[in-house]
């Protein structure tokens, strides 16, 4: 087991956003946590990336209790506008993820050529001296992922990444991370409210209720890989896993 929350509980004064939940993650998984909008999904993410505390229980990666960022886990932001630095290339934001903490697992930030590498990864290479504002919206969050890549994280937390994209875009980069998922040997944590997209890229989806939020289900998601957004989806099995969750999660 990679990452365990157990027993976790989180308040914000009087009130209780996450009521007494526990999962693990296992290296090389893909787990989704999947729910209404509100129910506390985005706030068990930061406690899994030790950004916030739980309230009772506790958080462990590779058994110790992650009391704070720990290195070997990167955080990929929903708003990627606004966890990019306009005035810097697309390669500087790229080598400013390598000078982080977390890219100092391996012993030292990586170079500008793996940096370029990783540019290469997610298709951006030949874009590494313009600046965010003067690519597309899909474009700027492939750059947020490679500088999460950078680092060669082991874990790879992910917070509605794509919600704000249109339907071609995000299915591009859905197909994209299931590629750099599975070259890479990542483990990632996956937060979407969208039923369809949790199955399509998840090993595992955690189903969680309104708020105060707790587990409804722990869902082994048996689909074949490689996926294909079209056969994938069309299949009898994904659209039984659809009807079970959308039941699931509009009864909350």
């Amino acid at each position: 087991m990679k990452l365990g929350v157990e027993g976790v509980s989180k308040r914000f004064g009087s009130l209780t956003a996450i009521e007494e939940i526990s999962f693990d993650v296992a290296d090389g998984r893909f787990l989704s946590l999947l729910g209404p909008s509100g129910c506390g999904k985005s706030t068990i993410l930061r406690m899994l990336a030790g950004l916030i505390g739980p309230s009772r229980g506790r958080v462990a990666f590779h058994g110790e209790t992650v009391a704070a960022p720990p290195p070997g886990m990167v955080y990929v932001f929903q708003q990627y506008t606004k966890s990019l630095f306009p005035w810097l290339t697309v390669l500087a934001n790229v080598e400013f993820g390598a000078r982080s903490p977390h890219a100092r697992r391996r012993g030292h930030p990586a170079s500008r050529e793996e940096c370029m590498q990783t540019l290469r990864l997610v298709g951006l290479e030949e874009h590494a001296y313009k600046h965010p504002w003067q690519l597309s919206g899909g474009m700027q969050q492939r750059v947020a992922i490679a500088r999460a890549l950078v680092a060669r994280p082991e874990v790879l937390l992910m917070d509605e990444p794509f919600s704000a994209l249109d339907a071609l875009t995000r299915e591009s980069l859905q197909d994209l991370l299931l590629r750099l998922w599975s070259e890479l040997g990542l483990t990632v944590v996956f937060v979407t409210h969208d039923i369809a997209e949790s199955i399509y890229l998840s090993d595992e989806i955690v189903v969680l209720s309104r708020a105060p939020s707790r587990i409804l289900k722990h869902l082994e998601v048996d689909i074949p890989r490689p996926r294909e957004q079209l056969a994938t989806r069309e299949s009898p099995r994904f659209l039984a896993y659809r009807r079970e969750l959308y039941d699931m999660v509009v009864a909350g």
